[in-house]
């Protein structure tokens, strides 16, 4: 028995061993490759297909391209320079949606996968790691008495904080759109980087970034809360019913006594994007004394009541915007794209902030709801805080 037992291990060793020596010694793909001339070549393995797509915002003209096939491997070349940005991509295999498998960089956005291409230069660079000191990054929970038990939330520490334990700084507060979490920012919205990148060539102040997440219902994000494998959705509960603007202040609270904070609404800023630009509204008009700097990213509002069921948060808005505006803060942010589904309801309200001679700067960019321009949009509004 000791005898089969042990041929048994051998055998199983040298079958891991040969799995290990393919992975080695496989010849694997390059894809996605940025050629001397600006164009990128998608590759994939695919030798029984029939047809073969791939699927990204540098495709022109058309939402996918086909791909051609030589000795089982799919290949496609754009056209033209890609411009640099980051793009979200996938493959077509026989209908088939896929990640390119040669590609290990993947985001998730809220149930959806994409691989990732990052062609660097321009603005596109400030998404890059560049050599230049870096913050650190936290996963935090903290207590919410309004949800009723503890909540996480993603903490940026500029470079220097550890070291420099005398100092404090400014706090900015970045919300994300409905169906993401704590990680949106960070992962899509390459925030981290900008913030590096924005900070080391002198164009932002240092500051601590607090990235919450807005489904109130939810400890954390999906697959890290007590659900376990659950689908990310965007049909949760309490996302914009008043819950999660009436918690908010927990959030200031906490950073406050925990962090070296310049506590005061001087030294406040808070922006957020569709859901989180809503967000940021309300937590705004609600909490005038709170907030000297409010950025809206194609925000997903209305023009009076939002008919949400809390008149609390939700009523009074002119009054609330004449309260907010008679304490004079120093910026109101407003970003959306032309393309965007949100833009009506943007122009209405830059329309009701202009009768009543409100004061605010506006961005209006290309394209849609994407975070091609929520990207953009932070590293306009970042380097305006703190002055």
């Amino acid at each position: 028995m000791r005898k089969f037992l042990t041929i048994v291990a051998a055998l199983a060793l040298c079958i891991s061993a040969t799995a290990q020596q393919a992975i080695f010694m496989a010849a694997p793909l390059k894809s996605p490759e940025i050629n001397p001339d600006g164009t990128v070549t998608f590759r994939v393995r695919a030798p029984k297909a029939v047809s073969v797509t791939v699927s990204g915002e540098f495709v022109k003209g058309a939402s996918s391209a086909a791909m051609v096939e030589k000795n089982g491997v799919w290949e496609y070349t754009t056209p033209e320079a890609v411009a640099p940005e980051m793009y979200p991509y996938t493959f077509s295999i026989d209908g088939v949606q896929t990640l390119d498998l040669s590609n290990a960089w993947v985001n998730r956005d809220v149930a959806s996968l994409s691989s990732v291409l990052l062609v660097p230069g321009g603005r596109a660079d400030l998404y890059t790691i560049q050599d230049v000191p870096h913050g650190t990054v936290s996963k935090v929970w903290y207590d919410s008495a309004v949800a009723g038990f503890d909540r996480r939330m993603t903490v940026y520490t500029p470079a220097g904080y550890e070291q420099n334990t005398k100092t404090r700084y400014p706090v900015l507060y970045v919300l994300h759109g409905i169906g993401g979490d704590e990680d949106a920012w960070v992962t899509q919205g390459r925030a981290c980087q900008i913030l590096d990148n924005l900070i080391a060539k002198g164009e932002a102040k240092p500051m601590i970034v607090v990235f919450t997440n807005g489904n109130i219902s939810e400890e954390a994000a999906p697959l890290e809360n007590s659900t376990g494998y659950t689908v990310a959705s965007m049909g949760l509960p309490k996302t914009m019913e008043g819950t999660f603007e009436t918690s908010f202040p927990e959030v200031v609270k906490f950073i406050d006594a925990n962090y070296r904070t310049i506590a005061k609404k001087q030294s406040r800023a808070i922006c957020g994007l569709s859901m989180g630009g809503f967000h940021t509204l309300y937590i705004t008009l609600n909490n005038p004394d709170m907030f000297n700097y409010s950025g809206m990213f194609s925000a997903a509002i209305g023009t009076g009541s939002e008919q949400r069921g809390n008149a609390a948060i939700y009523g009074d808005m002119d009054k609330k915007i004449a309260t907010y505006f008679s304490k004079k803060p120093a910026l109101l942010w407003i970003g959306i794209g032309d393309a965007d589904f949100l833009y009506k309801a943007n122009t209405d309200f830059r329309a009701k902030l202009d009768a009543g001679k409100y004061p605010y700067e506006y961005m209006e960019t290309g394209d849609g709801h994407v975070w091609k321009n929520w990207r953009i949009y932070l590293s306009e509004f970042v380097p305006k805080l703190f002055k």
